[in-house]
């Protein structure tokens, strides 16, 4: 993918500038992280040339200050929320996240568990964490949040959340995902602050919207796109425009959310250090994009990979038809079509010529790699196959395996498995290719090609299920599918 993003001059360039909000505010700051925290793909997709643990590299030189509060909303583990990226749902992403943590040396101190309303599996992930010995918090739903600032401010609103105990000058608070209660979370923190006669500021570290470039720009769409199912929307910030007469973008959660947190500064504070949403805000991404047009492009991929995403979450019944619209008007606003992702294409016209489900997988250097459904593989199977022959230079029509091979693996599928679709997964294909490699040297070789496969861009004429797509996932292969063909 061609480069369009400065890494080394963010890295700088947000340093300094988290360095400055933490020195404005004294004794404590809750600093709110926006996107992944060490592994955000999606802004290394959208942004080519950043780095998914940049912001892991520029926490890690304030570890001895910082602490880390992970927040989850019970309703998410309740409904067993995904991490599209890692096909892992929100309640074990956590646990991966504080083993990730603390294998980096960062100090995770809690977990708090946002409106919770009593769930039975939000109760389960508490005993887990006790047992790692994680301490865990409930925040509860507020009724007339964000907007009854009065009833939210009192012993009715924050009030009632759990304070959560924490012991460095500055507290990161993340989460797996958009919409876990991150802000609502520190604002709680503030006003339980206040009550203890402690003096705290606020501030967020964040990604996206790029406040410095267009409301409409693809990233900024992108965004939008990534949190579809969340119903988020782009806008120009109001107080931004009216305080300083300057157009900048953000968007409607925390637009709705500023006139609380104003109230709340000025009532801990007598006045507010914020004029608005996006003063609140520590981002310069926008000032380290060097190539417009590649950023452009690889943002219209990021949003034609979420119609796929949507797609699937409809035909699952996971989300209602307003989010795939949502996501069909962002393809127009970008002049866009699936077809423009070219595996999209080259998948669907391979299907057209053999009459069965296929596949098709765009290589680094732009190789396409096509396959099609047959007697013993599946078309992603194959498509794996088929990619890392070319990329070992082997002769496609050169058997790795050996039919007999297949037989075994297909026969305890069918007869004690209870599998009526005897073609292998890719991941039963790759274990038979490691069997075939101890006596076979192309077998080994192909083998060795694995690695080369992350970053590659595939798409499937046909749904895929779940151990095809847990497999991509493991390979680092970008891959959309058709959810309704089965």
């Amino acid at each position: 993918m061609k480069q369009g993003f400065d890494n080394n001059k963010y890295l700088k360039m947000q340093s300094d500038q988290i360095r400055k909000r933490i020195d404005s505010f004294g004794g404590k700051l809750y600093l709110e992280f926006g996107g992944k925290l060490f592994d955000d793909y999606h802004a290394s997709r959208v942004l080519p040339g950043f780095q998914p643990d940049s912001k892991l590299q520029m926490l890690l030189e304030l570890k001895d200050k910082a602490e880390i509060v992970i927040a989850i909303s019970a309703k998410d583990i309740d409904a067993a929320k995904m991490r599209e990226d890692l096909q892992i749902p929100y309640d074990q992403d956590v646990l991966r996240l504080i083993g990730e943590f603390q294998k980096a040396g960062l100090f995770v101190s809690s977990v708090v568990i946002t409106q919770y309303a009593g769930q039975k599996s939000a109760q389960k992930l508490k005993r887990q964490l006790h047992k790692k010995n994680i301490r865990v918090y409930y925040h509860y739903h507020i009724e007339g949040y964000p907007t009854d600032t009065k009833k939210i401010i009192s012993k009715e609103g924050f009030g009632k959340n759990d304070y959560i105990e924490t012991e460095r000058e500055l507290v990161v608070v993340t989460a797996p995902g958009p919409g876990s209660g991150k802000m609502a979370t520190c604002l709680s923190q503030l006003y339980h602050e206040h009550q203890r006669g402690v003096k705290a500021g606020y501030a967020k570290f964040e990604t996206f919207p790029i406040w410095s470039i267009a409301l409409n720009h693809p990233v900024n769409l992108a965004y939008e796109a990534a949190t579809a199912d969340l119903d988020d929307k782009n806008m120009i910030d109001p107080y931004h425009l009216e305080a300083y007469g300057k157009v900048a973008v953000n968007y409607n959660r925390d637009i709705e959310i500023f006139p609380v947190l104003k109230k709340m500064f000025e009532e801990i504070y007598g006045t507010s250090p914020y004029n608005s949403p996006t003063d609140m805000g520590v981002n310069m991404s926008g000032f380290c994009i060097y190539d417009d047009e590649a950023v452009s492009q690889a943002a219209g991929q990021e949003i034609i990979r979420r119609y796929f995403a949507s797609r699937t979450r409809l035909a699952k019944d996971e989300c209602a038809a307003g989010e795939l619209q949502k996501q069909e008007m962002l393809l127009q606003q970008c002049g866009l079509s699936p077809e423009d992702r070219l595996c999209v294409k080259a998948a669907r016209e391979h299907e057209a010529v053999r009459k069965t489900f296929c596949g098709a997988m765009e290589l680094e250097d732009g190789t396409m790699i096509r396959s099609a459904n047959n007697t013993f593989m599946g078309p992603s199977a194959g498509l794996v196959m088929n990619a890392i022959k070319k990329l070992a230079g082997i002769e496609d029509a050169k058997l790795l395996i050996e039919p007999d091979a297949f037989r075994p693996i297909q026969n305890l599928k069918t007869s004690f498995m209870g599998s009526i679709n005897p073609r292998l997964h890719t991941y039963e294909t790759l274990i038979a290719l490691s069997l075939s490699a101890k006596t076979n040297p192309d077998a080994q070789k192909a083998l060795d090609q694995l690695p080369r496969l992350k970053g590659a861009q595939a798409h499937l004429t046909c749904d895929l299920s779940e151990t095809d797509l847990n497999t991509y996932s493991a390979l680092g292969i970008q891959v959309t599918y058709e959810p309704e063909k089965r």
